[in-house]
């Protein structure tokens, strides 16, 4: 995540002057054929529903106040949509309360972070309230690192991928929120904007001069973190006993970092294969993510949370079925037919970016109905505080399948998809 995009791209189609009688004839052919053309509203599948209904969603405009700035934007009306409207609706897994991110671009970390706390619960262990803000800092390192490495030519951003947080707790381990909050004397809020800004112009200033001393500009991100976060712990006491944060992640939380894989569903690579996940979030470049057809995707993240797995979720929240207020993640059959969401529609969102990885979320629930399948994320951007129920979306399988971009999971919940894939690796995580 992933900041809020404010327009999609929009396709025009001209048609020149020349080509106007060629336009009429194909009409005319068309209509000798037997077919309908219609200057009026076309006729779409419902959603869910057969090819040749007529469409039942509708768009409308809002405007609404974003930190003292009136923003337009396009969304759809929900009223007759049959929704969850409570969370006790749905088959829940352990997972700690709800919490906002405030004006951070940290949605990756706080998701995957509550995800580990679940998996202590599902682990048998009692969960620990994990510091978020711990592994922001070390990961803002690590982005600096790569930057003067590559000569500036690296994405330096509040932006990250799930497996970034698993990582990051490899090398510098984990410590409790109440051993590091990240917030200075007197805050309680998260706000990155002044400590993003400075460390950019400071970044921008060492590409601008050519300079790439590597320690001594980390040196310096590092007292641009401490002055705006706070300088991170060296030790966490547990029982009267002190330890390093790596020796409290190894020996007290025992998270098996090496188990969670990442899967993602596209058809720029090879099924069955892995590679990278094309984002600017994926600043490193990794290519450890399963790529797998969209049926065996969606059906794994529906096994995983029916057999207990909870999973984090890279998403595209920026769209017209995103509803706030509702609490609800849907696709609008002014967008694309629920029976038409496939493979390549899918591919051509991602293409022409009208779907874009901007946003974490973790999926901690499920309900089924006759209709649909619901999933309950927890999420902790402001959008998930505006309605009645605080911290939580409600999405419908539609949009899992369109706008959910790839996930993170234990590899025991996708051993089937695992089993089919081609790569070394993927052999050695299924003993």
């Amino acid at each position: 995540m992933k900041g809020e995009r404010s327009m999609k791209n929009r396709i025009k189609i001209w048609i020149r002057k020349e080509s106007f009688l060629t336009v009429i004839l194909c009409l005319a052919m068309a209509a000798i054929a037997g077919f309908e053309v219609s200057c009026g509203q076309k006729e779409k599948a419902g959603g869910g529903g057969e090819p040749g209904a007529m469409a039942r969603d509708h768009a409308i405009y809002k405007t609404e106040q974003v930190e003292g700035k009136e923003t337009t934007y396009l969304t759809m009306d929900y009223a007759k949509i049959e929704r969850p409207v409570s969370i006790e609706e749905f088959t829940r897994m352990s997972y700690l309360p709800p919490i906002q991110q405030y004006k951070t671009l940290s949605c990756w970390c706080f998701a995957t972070t509550s995800f580990l706390e679940s998996e202590m619960a599902r682990m048998g262990k009692t969960p620990v309230k994990l510091s978020e803000m711990y592994t922001v800092y070390w990961e803002f390192v690590e982005k600096a690192r790569r930057f003067v490495r590559e000569k500036g030519n690296s994405v330096f951003s509040g932006g990250s991928e799930p497996n970034a947080v698993i990582e990051r707790m490899k090398v510098y381990g984990a410590v409790p929120e109440a051993s590091y909050t990240g917030l200075l004397p007197g805050k309680t809020e998260h706000d990155h904007t002044a400590l993003f800004e400075e460390m950019d112009k400071y970044l921008r200033s060492c590409e601008s001069r050519n300079f790439w001393n590597e320690e001594e500009i980390l040196g310096n991100i590092k007292k641009i973190l401490n002055k705006h976060l706070g300088q991170p712990p060296t030790t966490v006491e547990v029982s009267g006993k002190a330890m390093t944060p790596v020796d409290y992640l190894r020996n007290v939380l025992q998270l098996p970092l090496d188990d969670y894989v990442a899967i993602m569903s596209f058809s720029y690579l090879p099924f069955y294969t892995k590679g990278e996940f094309k984002v600017p979030d994926n600043w490193w470049h990794s290519q450890d993510y399963y790529n797998v057809p969209l049926d065996d995707y969606y059906q794994a993240i529906v096994g995983a949370i029916k057999n207990g797995y909870s999973l984090v979720l890279s998403v595209d929240f920026t769209e017209p079925g995103n509803i706030p207020e509702a609490n609800l993640g849907v696709i609008p059959d002014f967008d694309v037919p629920r029976a038409h969401i496939n493979q390549d529609s899918r591919e051509l969102r991602f293409f022409n970016t009208a779907t874009a990885d901007d946003h974490g979320v973790h999926l901690v629930g499920y309900k089924e109905t006759p209709k649909d399948t619901w999933f309950l994320v927890k999420d902790s951007w402001r959008t998930a505080y505006v309605g009645q129920v605080k911290g939580y979306f409600f999405y419908r399988d539609d949009y899992v399948k369109l706008k959910s971009l790839g996930f993170l999971v234990h590899k025991d919940a996708v051993k089937d998809l695992l089993a089919k894939s081609k790569s070394d690796r993927a052999i050695k995580e299924l003993s």
